[in-house]
């Protein structure tokens, strides 16, 4: 069947791309996998054994290593993981032995108002369907190993006020924790936006029905455990950080830790096999791993260093994806994964839409399944290159760290060529390169200009430098992200903010932690309200996390929930089953 993203749903082009779907042997003998690192899980899906990669390849050079970000997103988001789709399809129409890492979509988004997160048109990631849900389960490891520490401490909370030393010595327990029910600092796991389960009560009913208190959810991507995932270098590794993991504070302010509730070897076990990256492939038969989770505005947002420590070693060209735009997700890239991971990018894609720049310049509000307004549908060169101050501010955060920054205009149908050739223009004017792009339309053909742009940036020299140095003290640090990155006049800060950034600066251990902001992703204030390039604000930080885990410091800024919300027309009214084949529709 002839693939047509104007008359076929992403749906449909899958399972209509799918017919063609490479064996997941064949795609690992073209990898150049060994038959003992490949873990298969069927026909079309297997685990790559990381250890063995990497020790089998360790004197190999490391492949030309390219980031995808992208400017401020519309709610509709501006086709990120399509162009990372669209890029490794067009370096494969090059002949280049190209390798992509990509984040597992959460159920959240899926079933909710964004889809899932496989690309779409002619740029996808295939099989769609189990890609989407479920994979090979790392999502559902993460939510019962995190689910397994809330065990452990509201179990031990109720022991502890329901027994005396006696009966807890009975029962092994021969320490009290003294666990402070209004210091817990986890919340419960969910991977679906759930308002209704943000703030809830547990522990009603009797003495056995453990200790009445407040709790919540949160969406399992934004868990310290999926942060832990994404930057775990092994399993020696990811052992001694899930021990570290804070999960509440005793009624003196001392730390309760998963390793203090005796939890954390069990905890690893749920993520043994989580740690192994899935091989799935592009519609044109690229490989792609996908390893680790989505919303960098709450969470880390990047796809895993197990998955681009393998890419830069398997191919001669390693494409990888950091959540939302450049003020988030590029950043945490820049100063969190390089500083762990070691590796340096040699080229960093901002993808930029027309549709979204003239939102950024003054355009009408867009918003999830409402038609947009016909300023989006019509030529306007003013609203465009007032919307390029926002194009303009991700482009000189990407040049702070040293790098080439390729401007990816992510081109739709309505788009006219005056409005793509002044978008050129201005990127081109602030030192970046620029390309067209339509590879939704035409899959790799469609992106060889933005392929060769990126091979040409990649052949250029760079000086990639840090933001920060991890003696910079914490509030500093988040002084020089909001006003280098975000473009905001200073910091201000709740009391308990304060309080607690004070505590970390004179913490002997925070010279160790790196800084993971939480911040809304749809502007670069915290107000998710004002587009464009906010001029004259400050970041107000409520409050601040710690993941001594993973090894961040997290603080949040503005009102940003960890759980969102499911929207008045969800994805999952249109999803169903075909009883005939078992196979799933409706998936965009």
């Amino acid at each position: 069947m002839k693939l047509d993203a104007t008359k076929m749903e992403d749906w449909q082009i899958a399972e209509a791309a799918e017919e063609n779907l490479k064996p997941v042997k064949q795609l690992a003998d073209e990898l150049g996998l060994n038959d003992e690192e490949l873990l298969p899980m069927g026909r079309q899906l297997a685990r790559v054994d990381y250890i063995k990669v990497l020790n089998r390849l360790k004197d190999r050079p490391q492949a030309r290593y390219i980031d995808v970000t992208a400017i401020t997103p519309t709610p509709l988001g501006e086709g990120k993981t399509t162009t990372a789709i669209g890029l490794i399809q067009g370096l494969g129409k090059l002949n280049k032995n190209v390798v992509g890492a990509i984040r597992q979509p959460s159920s959240g988004p899926t079933f909710n108002i964004k889809g899932s997160a496989a690309g779409g048109g002619l740029s996808q990631c295939i099989p769609l369907t189990p890609f989407s849900i479920r994979l090979t389960g790392d999502i559902d490891s993460i939510t019962n190993a995190h689910n397994l520490a809330m065990v452990a401490l509201t179990s031990r909370m109720q022991h502890e006020n329901n027994y005396d030393d006696a009966r807890l010595a009975r029962s092994n327990i021969h320490k009290r924790l003294n666990i402070d029910p209004e210091r817990v600092q986890m919340k419960w796991a969910i991977d679906f936006c759930a308002q209704a389960l943000r703030n809830i009560t547990i522990g009603k009913g009797g003495r056995m029905d453990g200790l009445k208190m407040e709790s919540g959810f949160q969406i399992t991507v934004s868990s310290e455990i999926m942060a832990i995932l994404a930057i775990a270098k092994d399993l020696k590794d990811l052992r001694e950080r899930m021990g570290r993991i804070v999960v509440a504070y005793d009624k003196s302010g001392n730390e309760i830790t998963t390793a203090d509730l005796e939890v954390d070897g069990a905890m690893t076990a749920w993520m043994v096999d989580a740690l192994n990256p899935t091989l799935l492939q592009s519609i044109e038969g690229q490989p792609v791993f996908v390893h680790a989770g989505p919303f960098a505005n709450i969470a880390i947002g990047q796809s895993s260093i197990i998955a681009d420590r393998i890419g830069t070693k398997l191919g001669d060209y390693h494409v990888t994806e950091s959540g939302f735009g450049a003020d988030i997700g590029f950043e945490k890239f820049w100063n969190l994964k390089c500083r762990m991971s070691g590796l340096e990018p040699n080229a960093v894609v901002i993808v930029a839409t027309i549709r979204a720049l003239k939102m950024h310049g003054g355009g009408p509000k867009v918003k999830p399944g409402m038609p947009l307004d016909e300023v989006y549908t019509k030529e306007n060169l003013e609203l465009v290159e007032k919307g390029c101050e926002n194009l303009i501010a991700h482009i000189e955060t990407v040049k702070k760290s040293g790098v080439k920054p390729v401007v990816c205009i992510n081109s739709f149908y309505l788009d006219t060529p005056d409005e793509i050739e002044l978008v050129r223009k201005i990127a081109e004017q602030n030192g970046a390169l620029a390309a067209v792009s339509t590879h939704w339309l035409k899959g790799g053909e469609g992106a060889l200009e933005l392929a060769k742009a990126v091979v040409h940036a990649c052949e250029q020299k760079n000086d990639f430098k840090f933001l920060y140095d991890l003696k910079t003290p914490l509030r500093r640090r988040i002084e020089l992200i909001a006003k280098e990155v975000y473009g905001a006049d200073g910091v201000t800060y709740t009391d308990t903010a304060l309080e607690k950034a004070k505590a970390h600066e004179a913490d002997p251990v925070s010279e160790t932690l790196g800084t993971c902001m939480v911040k809304t992703h749809l502007s670069l204030s915290h107000d998710p309200d004002i587009k464009g390039r906010p001029k004259d604000w400050e970041l107000p930080i409520s409050d601040i996390l710690v993941y001594k885990g993973a090894g961040f410091v997290v603080p949040l800024a503005g009102g940003i929930k960890l759980l969102p919300g499911t929207g008045s027309d969800p994805a999952y009214r249109r999803i169903d089953v075909d009883v005939n084949t078992g196979k799933v529709q409706g998936l965009f």
